[in-house]
């Protein structure tokens, strides 16, 4: 099983080329980043996680910048999005974040997306929170024509655009791997458009039936990477067990020396598994 780090990168926490190096120097194999553009003052959607919403989403740095600046002081670990809110992104431009991504990392990207619960925020965007879903794959469809077509065009009921030229084309072929973050109402864009399924810090006794629920649904064995995953180390054989294919620990937002520390920790942790 891989190990890797999710987190949320803010103007208060450690910058993120720093947090690639650090990532990177123990062993670990990939780094996803979160994303909020932002957060409506007049907020109705309820957070996810219960309670007041973090500070940290407040502050999140474009995740592409961030990646970019990580790419540029590693060599081997996956940078990726986790998520992006594709529901919140023009199809046209998110694609070439994702391949320049892609092309200045040396084919390392990794492409996190789901569809977002803030309803207020995706609002601001243009998106009607009902239609989210589709919204959602169309674009990725679009998307993945821009990425794999030297004149790309797509027709549909959202996205709509004669032949166009777009490049960079990705490193990685056909395109860098999505990872469809969600839970069961996610399965059949896993099934469609997904590489694998990012379960978001589902314990293994919950994780086991949906993912040979979602298995049931795509006809094929999925791989499946938990998202800001339990560290301790009972919970991380359970995980083994299940076959799960990469466990991401959450590390905290914090500055760079208290990072550092926390992500020794994390390492240990792995390093019994490895």
């Amino acid at each position: 099983m891989k190990f890797g780090v999710s987190t949320f990168v803010t103007d208060q926490g450690i910058a993120p080329a720093a947090l690639g190096r650090a990532v990177e120097e123990r062993g670990f194999d990939s780094l996803l980043i979160a994303e909020h553009t932002h957060i409506p003052v007049d907020r109705r959607s309820p957070y996810p996680g219960g309670g007041e919403l973090p500070e940290i989403y407040y502050r999140t740095l474009n995740p592409f910048v961030a990646l970019g600046a990580a790419a540029a002081v590693t060599e081997r670990i996956l940078l990726g999005t986790g998520i992006a809110l594709v529901a919140q992104r023009d199809p046209i431009i998110a694609a070439k974040e994702v391949a320049s991504l892609d092309l200045v990392s040396g084919g390392r990207a990794l492409f996190g997306i789901g569809v977002g619960w803030n309803r207020e925020e995706m609002a601001n965007h243009g998106t009607d929170p009902r239609t989210r879903g589709r919204l959602v794959d169309e674009r990725l469809r679009a998307m993945r024509e821009l990425w794999t077509r030297d004149k790309a065009e797509f027709h549909g009921e959202f996205v709509d655009f004669d032949p166009v030229y777009s490049w960079p084309k990705p490193v990685q072929r056909p395109h860098p791997p999505i990872y469809v973050g969600g839970g069961e109402a996610a399965f059949d864009r896993v099934a469609a458009l997904g590489d694998a399924w990012l379960a978001n810090s589902l314990p293994p006794q919950e994780l086991g039936p949906k993912i040979d629920r979602l298995r049931g649904v795509a006809g094929r064995s999925v791989p499946v990477t938990v998202y800001a995953a339990a560290d301790e180390p009972a919970t991380v054989e359970q995980y083994t067990q299940l076959g799960v294919e990469r466990l991401l620990f959450s590390l905290p937002t914090l500055p760079e020396p208290e990072t550092r520390a926390y992500l020794d920790r994390l390492s240990g942790v792995a390093e019994r598994f490895r």
